[in-house]
């Protein structure tokens, strides 16, 4: 193994494990250096295409702050969770059905292989490997089939670092009890103790980091205060209060955030455009709290048929249709699209059968075959209120079960689904406000961002340059250079 490696780790979910590891890859690529990110297991429903099949869009970004190429070494496992107690494996970019069956913990002894051998590559290739854990590495009851967390650090021998929100609460004692539930040679690899997202005065945390090192020998290396607008999307969802841009509220975008939503990160730049309150909707009460909203979008689902049965019972069918009959502006994306035509049609088990909502006259039918790939088209004539889109080339990314088209019958009664982008890309209501995509990634394109909103968004380089410039202000001095320096007596 030739190049050195990083490790973040949290104390829990949602600690800032993703967006620290961005920081680092791009930190790291800033120095010259050959740099790839790695998560050896990621469960989440926000997926991105790359060459060899789709990885994790934490992942993905990771990749492209270390100007590196995207490809699936990078997260050779991706579990998207379809239920509660299910999920679809993809290992190494392509769906896996024998061990989407598999119990939980069967599964560690059949993919650590296939795991070490993703990370061995990219340590042979690379100068510095940035690695990003999962949860926590002191879940002792999942410890004996680790695949994600120490054992993916001692595999790499990785200067780890472990990073806290202190926003919640209990920072001090969660690091503690971390490091404590750790083997000894597990703790040896503990660099540094990092508290994120403080709010206040620094100087009131004394003596709290010198009497954490005091009990275990590790340095509280950075205090990283609260950045609400760092620009990365968040790896599992963006589920805040703050998601307004500047200067008056002039269009408000209700998007639906049934239980299986995925893709969230490619709304990122609408929290951006100036003008533009972003609200995430659960029940009839908070999207009438909005009325008259401008937009409501259907995001993209990991289980349509299940989503829809959830959007229906909260009542919000009901409140979607009367938007769309007043003559609102509705936008379905993928497995939103799929929900707003007549029906879902599975005759291989994949999704479920069941009415959609009935606002596009087209209809879905699930294949065995899953569509993951990059996409370029142009739209042709778009009418309603996304009639600025016509003519304009967008790209964006495919990942989907079911190919989507007119129904006939309605057809043959002059109900007729408009295709607005080639093969199935795109549909269109007759009256033009309804619209479904299976394009992904139409925000993050700054030609549909101009189109529709006169703007444009910080870039992806921008935001990654940011978090760079952070880090190096808030790590202690010469801290980060140190965890890839050669080990004493060692030669670089």
């Amino acid at each position: 193994m030739s190049a050195k490696s990083v490790m973040v780790l949290g104390t829990t979910s949602g600690a800032g494990k993703s967006w620290l590891t961005t920081a680092l890859c791009r930190y790291y690529a800033n120095q010259g250096l050959k740099v790839a990110p790695f998560k050896a297991q990621n469960m989440s429903n926000n997926a991105r295409v790359v060459t060899q099949g789709e990885i994790g869009s934490a992942q993905y970004f990771q990749a492209l702050a270390a100007r590196a190429v995207p490809e699936v070494r990078m997260n050779p496992l991706l579990l998207k969770p379809e239920k509660d107690t299910h999920s679809q494996v993809i290992l190494m970019g392509q769906v896996n059905a024998e061990l989407s069956r598999m119990a939980w913990r069967g599964r560690s002894a059949s993919v650590w292989p296939v795991i070490a051998q993703a990370l061995d590559e990219l340590l042979e290739e690379n100068d510095v490997v940035v690695i990003e854990g999962a949860g926590s590495p002191a879940e002792i009851n999942l410890k004996d089939s680790d695949i994600v967390n120490m054992r993916v650090a001692q595999h790499a021998n990785a200067a780890c670092l472990l990073v806290t929100d202190i926003d919640r609460g209990g920072a001090f004692a969660h690091l503690y009890g971390t490091w404590a539930m750790l083997d000894e040679a597990e703790r040896r690899l503990i660099r540094g103790f990092v508290l994120n997202k403080f709010r206040g005065d620094a100087g009131l945390l004394a003596p709290g980091p010198q009497m954490l090192q005091d009990l275990t020998g590790v340095p509280t290396v950075a205090t990283l205060p609260m950045w609400w607008q760092h620009g990365l999307p968040e790896e599992d969802g963006v589920f805040d209060d703050r998601s307004k841009a500047s200067g008056a509220v002039t269009r408000t975008v209700a998007v639906i955030a049934y239980p299986r939503i995925s893709n969230l990160d490619e709304f990122q730049p609408l929290k951006n455009v100036p003008g533009i309150h972003l609200k995430w909707v659960r029940s009839p009460g908070e999207l009438a709290g909005l009325l008259p909203a401008d937009w409501i979008i259907l995001p993209g689902s990991k289980h349509t048929s299940g989503d829809l049965a959830w959007l229906r019972a909260q009542g919000l069918d009901g409140a979607i249709a009367a938007h769309a009959g007043r003559g609102g502006a509705v936008l379905g994306i993928c497995g939103g699209l799929q929900m707003l035509g007549e029906a879902l049609i599975d005759p291989h088990g994949i999704d479920g059968n069941g009415p959609g909502l009935g606002l596009l006259p087209v209809v879905t039918l699930f294949e065995t075959g899953k569509t993951v790939q990059h996409r370029q088209a142009r739209f042709a004539s778009v009418g309603g209120p996304w009639s600025a889109l016509s003519g304009v080339e967008v790209q964006g990314y495919e990942i989907h079960h079911g190919q989507t088209a007119p129904h006939s019958a309605m057809a043959a009664a002059g109900d007729v689904a408009h295709a607005v982008l080639p093969d199935g890309l795109a549909w269109q209501n007759g009256s033009g406000n309804v619209l479904g995509v299976y394009l992904h990634g139409l925000f993050e394109d700054p030609a549909v961002l101009h189109a529709l909103f006169g703007a444009s968004t910080p870039t992806l380089e921008s935001v990654f340059e940011g978090l760079a410039d952070y880090i190096g202000r808030h790590f202690e001095a010469g801290v980060l250079d140190a965890l890839i320096a050669p080990a004493p007596g060692r030669a670089a």
